[in-house]
């Protein structure tokens, strides 16, 4: 089901790519090479409830909506918070997904560079972009994914740059 949105039961897989592969600049890493592909995604009429489980058991700050593949929303963890008011009372449904989240995403296309991606990080409040191709959700690419990216570019460079000063310090020896 890779490049797929999977139920929220499903867990979270990262693809990376090839180590040791150095990569010349960000501008041509793309956003393809460090989205996850299996993504907790909740339908628009799930119980708001559940997905407020399903975020705090994986362990995430929020998940695409997703109905017949495409993407409708995205419920985060600002989101939820306003449940405290409703599931105050008794009862501790609130209703559904769909009235809760936030109905207008950003989202970016698997070929975005990884460069376009951190300007997009810098200038929103995004955590998080939902990757969209051909109109259908594919992945998701955070800040920690893009940051692996910069870290995997400049790896080699590091290597090369630590290399280059163990030599001139011991040559003026």
């Amino acid at each position: 089901m890779t490049g797929d949105a999977v139920p929220a039961h499903t867990g979270i897989a990262r693809r990376s790519p090839n180590q040791g592969t150095r990569m010349s600049t960000l501008d041509t890493v793309q956003v393809r090479q460090y989205m996850t592909t299996q993504i907790i995604s909740f339908p628009p009429d799930m119980e708001v409830m559940s997905a407020v489980h399903e975020l705090v058991k994986h362990r995430i700050a929020s998940a695409p909506v997703v109905e017949d593949g495409k993407l409708v929303g995205m419920l985060s963890e600002r989101d939820c918070l306003s449940i405290a008011f409703i599931a105050s009372s008794d009862s501790c449904v609130a209703g559904p997904v769909s009235q809760f989240m936030s109905s207008k995403v950003a989202s970016v296309a698997p070929d975005t560079s990884i460069t376009q991606l951190c300007q997009l990080f810098t200038n929103a409040s995004h955590r998080r972009y939902p990757v969209i191709e051909s109109g259908r959700l594919v992945g998701i690419v955070s800040r920690r994914d893009a940051l692996r990216a910069i870290s995997d570019a400049c790896s080699g460079t590091l290597q090369e740059l630590t290399m280059a000063e163990k030599y001139f310090s011991s040559s003026r020896s």
